[in-house]
């Protein structure tokens, strides 16, 4: 029992105790049964994140109580990110008052809240981001009987003396201990989970499989799998195995450790005893718990760095925290800023001391983060915020593996190489960006505000950086931002994208993003459109749109968009920011002109198609049969009911079907017969629900029974192939058919969904009576199957595609349809579009039930309907705290890009994986080159872009022509794109040349040596004076038209 529990008394005798005691105990014990029990999580408010995290680890979070003391601007962005997740209660501690340095990163103070509690002001706006959290504000300060409340601590822009006292009394009591700090450009992170703190879950990946090939028999065993793909487990994983036939002791032995000797194979255990290996089997990861360990400042082995190329840099850093904790205690101030540096060598001196620790001191780190101690960020904050959040969750959550224990960060390259224009700048606390100017400067900030800037994207990065671009000021003085996203706002938007709220729904997300920033910082200048970026938006986002802008931001969630506007960018020389997430991975992207490679061509990946005899016939993944399931929803209610609405108005339906071969037009036209002719005749036309069940029951047994017989009987379960192997074995899983169970849910739900889904392409309505159906399916009367000994089953594409003509049977639908009776009395269908998102319309029911039902006749594992959702609907999974920490990235690039930093070493690249602290940042790389040649000789060879010089004569044909992406993907005569490129690579390569004359230019089309001329920018159109030669075209949306050919003179 915890004492602050207890009412204050001078006295409590022992019966009191004891009575006081067990109410509590009793109301603990009550509360957490019934969390457990009813707590339901909303899925369309967590949708993205249940991806992320999986319900268990949501519920857990939901009974979990967080204290978050220091509300600053790091402080507020840990709570921001907490309450989006879902954690039960957040507590904020605070007992500062608002300041104008707050506004340079407190995204929720306003100039109206200075003077006042930061945590009061602030706790009204963290409530309204989750229905679901309970927020309280604690204006006191930080005692142990607070810290009590909490299975989770963090403490922010505390002291070192309360950082060791706070955490020594959590390591002791069982709370997760959390320590996030930052300084100008300089972070720090610290986790203490304790000693029994168990994880559930290491990452966000689901357990690695592998299908089984063979297993010797041997000491130590070896396991080959199959060689369509690499087995992916690590050396020294723990596996375990299932379904294995013949060397069934590997099915129950406890989790096993490897020993990795080929992508495809790998040793276990001594199997030499074991009964000999026949087939089949599946080999698992086991995902083992862990614990973290204790805490110690000095112990550089439990210092993690995201960069390593700052190792020795991250280490004099660790100890300059320390340090400037120190100077703080004794000065009760943080250091001056760049213009007083007679203080800094004090600095140094805790520093020296331990110096013995590091194989090197940095000492131009420790000025940097004493020169710029003062400073706020946003950008920094944000990193460092979504880290520590992420944390939270983890502890709350116990999934993902918690970081182990100190990490360090900074961005000090973002500082310009001479430090001059600092020397003699004055520094004012009387503005929102005091926190940015005490790190870069007032002239700094100035370029910041007269910056240009496009973001394409308003989705969570987008709500993300509007809001670092509206804490720093980017734009708000003499610049602009301008925003675009055609999508709309919906619910499952709220939990991450938190510039957004409930009354918002439906209103377009690039206006409602820019009217919630200009109420974060009023200077800000902003205009939101609602298109699309893609050649249709050409004319709004032409020549002078690009020219205007210093930059561009891509928050989009597609490759092909990303690629597009990244040409865009590259045709007219913009710095490009781009950023993404997948769950807790993300990743970042600075493009520099003529400095770093860009993001490059879409590359296509047919790794993920499946092919079509896998899925009729063997699949042997989760993701096979719902992808079957998914085709078979298509095909009975969507593809059949057009195609029936199609031959009602169409007379050449049919004939024009029957021009798309045998097979597709047997498929297609039997499908419309059946479907016009009622069940009396023999037909699949429902007259009600009850017509409605009887066609789902046959269907199941059609599809879970009679099919798999079929195939059984083509291939037996002991059939070998003409090499003597086994067919049934490695990626061919032996199937076996089921037998319908009313009482069985699975099979229910299938029935249940499948009959109200084929009622309403009829107009039939439905009910979802389980009983009700389950009366009618004892009437009905199941046909008895016979194997057709006739029929061939497909095993590869090819085959599938080879099929007999069936030429009576496409006759005998030809004449069928052909009835004038039968097409005036046919009614028309109502196709069904696909729609995962409403439990409510039968979809994923279907889906669900279908999937895992052939999962089963293959004994493959089933999914349940959150992960079949995912899958089916190809959901990208996200979290708030990956997409805080990719925008802060960014923005720690962006003022690079606006410092106008040409060294390419100082700019970074990022791959990170918060669920195990994978963070890696490294230099770009730089552009492909290329070579322009001329009758064998080199020309000039560029880096980005294409260049010649004045009167630059060429006279044959150039080769070897590249873009900055390194592709070929053009032809290219005397410098230039012929006429058959396309508009792209004109757009691309063609304004670089501008001004330029290439005489004796080889006509692309007739192939005579002309005289090339680039007019001027803003003249009009030249037409080439020769009659047989006239060939203009637009290459540019700077408006230019070309003359492609000219006369010799």
């Amino acid at each position: 029992l915890h004492s602050h529990t207890l009412p204050d008394s001078a006295f409590i005798g022992p019966v009191q105790l004891i009575f006081l005691g067990s109410v509590r105990l009793l109301w603990e014990l009550e509360t957490q049964s019934t969390m457990s029990e009813h707590a339901a999580i909303d899925e369309g408010f967590y949708s993205r994140q249940l991806y992320v995290l999986g319900h268990d680890a949501m519920q857990m979070m939901a009974a979990a109580r967080v204290l978050i003391a220091g509300l600053g601007g790091l402080g507020v962005e840990i709570a921001k990110n907490v309450v989006l997740s879902g954690v039960g209660v957040v507590t904020v501690q605070d007992e500062e008052h608002t300041r104008w340095t707050d506004l340079s990163s407190q995204f929720f103070l306003k100039e109206s809240h200075l003077g006042q509690n930061r945590a009061t002001c602030s706790v009204q706006e963290l409530s309204a981001l989750n229905p679901h959290v309970r927020v309280t504000a604690h204006t006191g300060p930080l005692d142990e009987d607070l810290l009590k409340k909490f299975e989770v601590v963090v403490l922010t822009d505390s002291s070192l003396d309360d950082q060791m006292r706070f955490g020594d009394f959590c390591h002791s009591h069982q709370i997760k201990f959390i320590v996030a700090d930052t300084r100008g450009l300089c972070g720090q992170l610290f986790c203490d989970f304790g000693e029994r703190f168990e994880v559930l879950d290491q990452t966000e990946e689901m357990p690695a499989s592998a299908m089984i090939q063979a297993v010797s028999q041997g000491n130590p065993g070896r396991v080959d799998c199959t060689d369509d793909q690499p087995h992916g487990f690590p050396n020294g994983t723990k596996v375990s195995f299932s379904d294995v036939h013949g060397m069934t002791e590997l099915n129950s032995i406890d989790p096993v450790e490897i020993t990795v000797l080929s992508p495809q194979s790998f040793s276990i255990c001594d199997t030499s005893a074991f009964s000999e290996y026949k087939r089949g089997g599946l080999v698992t990861e086991v995902k083992q718990p862990c614990k973290t360990i204790s805490e110690t400042l000095l112990d550089y082995s439990l210092l993690q760095t995201t960069d390593y190329g700052k190792i020795a840099r991250i280490e004099t850093l660790h100890l300059a925290f320390q340090a400037l904790h120190i100077f703080v205690k004794t000065k009760q101030r943080l250091p001056h800023i760049w213009s007083q540096v007679s203080e800094h060598p004090r600095i140094l001196q805790p520093v020296n001391f331990a110096e013995q620790c590091l194989e090197q001191l940095d000492e131009d780190a420790v000025r940097n983060l004493s020169y710029t101690a003062q400073g706020d960020l946003a950008p920094i904050n944000a990193f460092i915020g979504g880290l520590a959040a992420q944390e939270v969750i983890k502890a709350c959550s116990r999934k993902f593996i918690p970081l182990q224990q100190w990490l360090c960060f900074d961005a000090l390259e973002c500082l310009p190489q001479g430090k001059s224009e600092f020397a003699d700048s004055s520094f004012s606390t009387g503005t929102r960006y005091a926190g940015q100017i005490a790190v870069f400067g007032p002239a700094f900030q100035e370029k910041l505000q007269r910056q240009k800037y496009l973001l394409v994207g308003a989705g969570a990065i987008g709500c993300e950086l509007l809001k670092n671009f509206a804490l720093i000021g980017l734009g708000s003085g003499e610049g602009h931002i301008t925003v675009t996203d055609m999508d709309f706002i919906e619910r499952s938007n709220l939990n991450r994208q938190f510039l957004f709220r409930s009354q918002d729904i439906g209103k377009p997300k690039s206006e409602v993003a820019a009217r919630a920033v200009r109420e974060m910082n009023p200077q800000m200048k902003i205009t939101a459109h609602l298109n699309r970026m893609d050649p249709d938006s050409e004319e709004v986002y032409g020549y002078d749109f690009f020219e205007d802008l210093d930059g561009v931001a891509a928050a989009l969630d597609n490759v092909e968009a990303r690629v597009y506007l990244d040409g865009r960018c590259i045709q007219h020389q913009k710095p490009l920011l781009e950023g993404g997430t997948q769950g807790t991975k993300g990743s970042t992207l600075v493009v520099v002109p003529l400095l770093t490679e860009s993001y490059g061509p879409a590359t296509s990946n047919s790794n993920d198609a499946i092919p079509l005899c896998t899925l009729k016939n063997f699949p042997h993944h989760i993701k096979h049969t719902l992808q079957w399931a998914r085709d078979q929803f298509e095909g009975l209610f969507k593809q059949t009911p057009e195609n029936v609405n199609l031959f009602l108005r169409d007379l050449q339906f049919v004939d024009q079907t029957l021009g798309r071969g045998d097979a597709e037009a047997l498929h297609v036209l039997g499908a419309v017969s059946d479907s016009l002719e009622g069940m009396t005749s023999g037909g699949q036309s429902p007259a009600n629900f009850e017509d409605c069940v009887r066609w789902a029951r046959c269907k199941w047994e059609s599809l879970y029974n009679n099919d798999i017989c079929q195939l059984l009987h083509c291939f037996p379960p002991n059939q070998v192939t003409p090499t003597g192997l086994q067919f049934w074995t490695g990626s061919k899983r032996c199937p076996h058919p089921l037998t319908f169970d009313p009482n069985n849910v699975t099979h229910m739900g299938y029935v249940v969904a499948a009959a109200n889904l084929y009622g309403q392409i009829y107009g039939i309505p439905g009910t979802r009576d389980v009983n009700y159906i389950r009366g009618i399916l004892e009437t009905v009367s199941v046909p008895p199957f016979t194997p057709n000994s006739s029929l061939r089953i497909h095993l590869t594409d090819a085959e599938m595609q080879d099929n007999e003509n069936e030429k009576s049977r496409l006759e005998e639908l030809k004449g069928k349809l052909a009835s004038p009776s039968l097409r005036s009395s046919a009614m028309r269908m109502y196709p069904i579009d696909f729609e995962k998102d409403d439990d409510r319309n039968f979809h994923m029911d279907y889906i669900v039930a279908a999937s895992n039902l052939r999962a089963e006749n293959y004994d493959i594992p089933a999914a349940d309907h959150l992960q079949s959702k995912g899958i089916v609907g190809r959901i990208i999974p996200a979290i708030a705290t990956t997409t805080a920490a990719v925008a802060g990235l960014m923005c720690v690039e962006l003022y690079k890009l606006i410092m106008g930093q040409r060294d390419i070493s100082s700019y970074r690249t990022a791959s990170i994986n918060l669920a195990v602290q994978y963070l890696v940042m490294s230099q770009p790389c730089l552009p492909p080159h290329f070579k322009v040649r001329c009758n064998g000789g080199v020309l000039r060879q560029c880096r980005s872009g294409f260049s010649f010089g004045y009167g630059q004569k060429c006279c044959s044909c150039i080769k070897g022509c590249c873009d900055d992406r390194g592709s070929c993907d053009f032809r290219c005569r005397t410098g230039v794109p012929d006429m058959s490129s396309p508009l792209c690579t004109k757009n691309l390569v063609l304004p670089q040349l501008a001004m330029n004359l290439v005489s004796q230019h080889v006509c692309a089309y007739c192939q005579i040596f002309h005289t090339y001329v680039f007019y001027n920018l803003l003249a009009k159109a030249q037409h080439c004076p020769v009659s047989d030669c006239i060939h203009t075209d637009i290459i540019s949306p700077r408006g230019l038209m070309l003359c492609w050919v000219g006369s010799f003179s």
